[in-house]
């Protein structure tokens, strides 16, 4: 049996395998993308209906191509991620294979031997871009056998896909309070459960946030600060992008639960710690726009003044903390769990994973000679899983597959 082989193997064709794709053709290195289904397909499948993009259009892009129905300053919906990632492949004739699974990778004296869905291939390098959103993690909490539906962000779509009554989302990172938001808006009664988080200003001064979040060098981080590792970004795109308000979400009607605990004869234990975390998040906001002062009167830039942003929010109702929760009796007859994701790399050559099943890699160079890694959160900094930052981590990389051997 015939048995393909290529200089590099990239797997997957989301942005980081787009963006490899770009700087090993820049290189002139032969290779291949696969794809297990469609290109930017988590964008396609694994999104809710009415998502967009975190960031400005003119920062949540390749360098290559701006897009064409989205203005700069706008936040850019599911369909228009797809079809901008789709027309950036076919710009720069990106060697994509869709359909094509991987199921299991070995080394072998020349490189590597790739187990696919169609065949085998061999490569000389490959590049893992399968990105960080993997393998939904849905916390043990709530026993299947209670009954109530539960799923999980990356399959929800609409209000309508759940069941009537009441919902509880449990996270407030993006996802979380979009999700949350929506349901809301959806007329739901609505308790949201909110653990520690970042809640920067959508705009300040003039500028979004992702904007001073590059300019304070906050993008360029190289390393989480101790114990920060899983604290989400409380921020939105939606509705024209708005600064996420979670005082407003209480006053709207929304119950603001602390951190899920435990689960005991249909009672959702909730830990004491919403208030403290409402502080925290309302802390970070009011940091960054200090340092966004400090950076703006010391490089003497001329930015308007924004003496809102500092008005203090209006209080939430004045409600005791609920710290048990029974579904019944609250009327919730779904939960959404905004609870990120793990890593599936169990496919991967012995070495290749720690023993909690993560990567072993410096800057996304792999322990395991000729193996790489793009697309993963804190690869080389902070930026490096979002759209922008992946580009640069992609350079990097090329550069060293291009490189002669030592």
């Amino acid at each position: 049996m015939t048995v393909e082989t290529t200089g590099t193997l990239v797997i997957g064709a989301g942005q980081a395998g787009i963006a490899m794709s770009e700087h090993l053709a820049r290189h002139a290195v032969p290779h291949l993308v696969l794809e297990r289904s469609r290109i930017a397909e988590r964008w396609r499948s694994e999104r809710w209906d009415s998502l967009v993009a975190n960031g400005p259009a003119w920062h949540d892009r390749l360098p290559g191509l701006t897009f064409p129905d989205v203005a700069p300053d706008a936040y850019a919906p599911r369909a228009s991620m797809v079809n901008y990632f789709e027309a950036y492949a076919a710009k720069i004739a990106a060697p994509i294979r869709c359909g094509t699974a991987v199921t299991a990778l070995h080394r072998t004296p020349a490189g590597f031997h790739a187990e696919t869905s169609a065949g085998s291939i061999e490569a000389a390098s490959v590049v893992i871009a399968t990105g960080p959103f993997q393998r939904p993690l849905i916390p043990s909490i709530v026993p299947p056998e209670h009954g109530i539906p539960q799923i999980h962000s990356s399959h929800y779509r609409n209000p309508s896909q759940l069941p009537a009554g009441g919902v509880l989302v449990v996270g407030a990172g993006s996802s979380g309070v979009q999700i949350a938001d929506e349901l809301l808006s959806a007329g739901r009664p609505v308790h949201l459960a909110v653990g520690p988080h970042n809640r920067p200003p959508r705009r300040y001064r003039g500028r979004d946030f992702v904007w001073w979040l590059g300019v304070l060098g906050k993008w360029s981080a190289t390393a989480c600060e101790p114990g920060r590792e899983h604290i989400t970004i409380a921020v939105s795109g939606a509705h024209g992008g708005h600064t996420v308000d979670f005082h407003g979400m209480a006053r709207r009607g929304m119950i603001l639960l602390g951190q899920a605990q435990r689960f005991h004869d249909g009672t959702l234990h909730i830990a004491p710690d919403l208030a403290r975390n409402i502080a925290a998040g309302d802390a970070d906001y009011l940091s960054v726009l200090d340092e966004a002062d400090a950076y703006a009167t010391r490089e003497g830039l001329d930015l308007p003044q924004d003496p809102e942003a500092r008005t203090p929010p209006l209080p939430a109702p004045d409600t005791e903390p609920v710290l048990a929760l029974h579904l019944a009796n609250a009327g919730i007859t779904s939960i959404v769990w905004a609870t990120g994701y793990g890593f599936d790399f169990g496919w991967l050559p012995p070495g290749a994973l720690d023993d909690a099943g993560r990567p072993r890699h410096t800057r996304g160079v792999s322990v395991v000679p000729g193996l790489y890694h793009l697309g993963l959160p804190w690869l080389s900094c902070r930026a490096s899983a979002f759209i922008w930052g992946v580009w640069h981590d992609a350079a990097y990389l090329a550069d060293r597959i291009a490189a002669p051997p030592a």
